[in-house]
């Protein structure tokens, strides 16, 4: 054991954006599969954290909520060898095109997913509607930031780039990546290649099955006629 427990589930994007962090800052962390499918499991939960949001990491006792202070929490209390996903040269690159995912890729997202949890009477158009052009808007955003550069913000692989591939991964899946926005396209390529981002990927793949978006996976990620 740790002092450090992550609750979290696989499928979730906010916690695939922690568990690449964790992974490129080297640190140990007991991980705790949450199942909120059952209610003692979710009452527990609830007392935790009375957000219900996902992930948490509790460091000694301590809740630390929202992926992004999770990662800034790991890099400075526990990081590997001085390893880091926020340097200070770029750090305002950053922390802004972390916030610009979470906010333009993977917030419009999730609202394709909570309207196909929806009945098909409750369904929504014009929020999905609203969702694409968001999500058309931040595609192309994200291809004139990346001409001419490998990662997002920096040099080097960053908390930007871990909030990237889970939002990108998910968000193709409604809105195929544009095959003219030739930087964005191959900017997702490299994302996929990456180590610790396949890995995390390899995690959640035995549940894809479950997630509402699953027709827009490419084979590669996702074979529904597998066993």
């Amino acid at each position: 054991m740790t002092a450090l427990t992550l609750h979290y589930h696989p499928l979730s994007s906010y916690c695939q954006k922690v568990l690449i962090a964790i992974d490129l800052l080297g640190v140990e962390v007991d991980l705790r599969l949450l199942d909120l499918g059952k209610p003692a499991e979710r009452d527990a939960w609830l007392a935790l954290w009375p957000t219900g949001k996902m992930p948490l990491l509790v460091d000694q006792g301590r809740p630390v909520p929202e992926s992004s202070i999770i990662i800034e929490h790991l890099q400075q209390h526990h990081a590997t060898g001085g390893r880091t996903l926020i340097p200070d040269a770029a750090a305002l690159d950053v922390r802004l095109w972390d916030r610009l995912f979470d906010l333009y890729v993977m917030t419009p997202m999730q609202a394709f997913t909570a309207d196909l949890l929806k009945p098909e009477g409750d369904r929504d158009p014009r929020s999905v509607a609203r969702a694409r052009d968001t999500l058309s808007m931040a595609y192309a955003m994200i291809d004139r930031r990346l001409e001419g550069r490998t990662w997002v913000a920096g040099d080097a692989f960053s908390m930007a780039d871990c909030a990237a591939a889970p939002a990108l991964f998910y968000a193709a899946t409604y809105l195929p990546l544009p095959p003219q926005q030739v930087h964005l396209s191959a900017y997702f390529e490299r994302l996929m290649d990456h180590p610790s981002v396949a890995a995390v990927i390899d995690q959640a793949r035995p549940y894809f099955k479950f997630y509402p978006g699953r027709a827009g996976l490419a084979r590669r990620f996702y074979d529904p006629t597998a066993a």
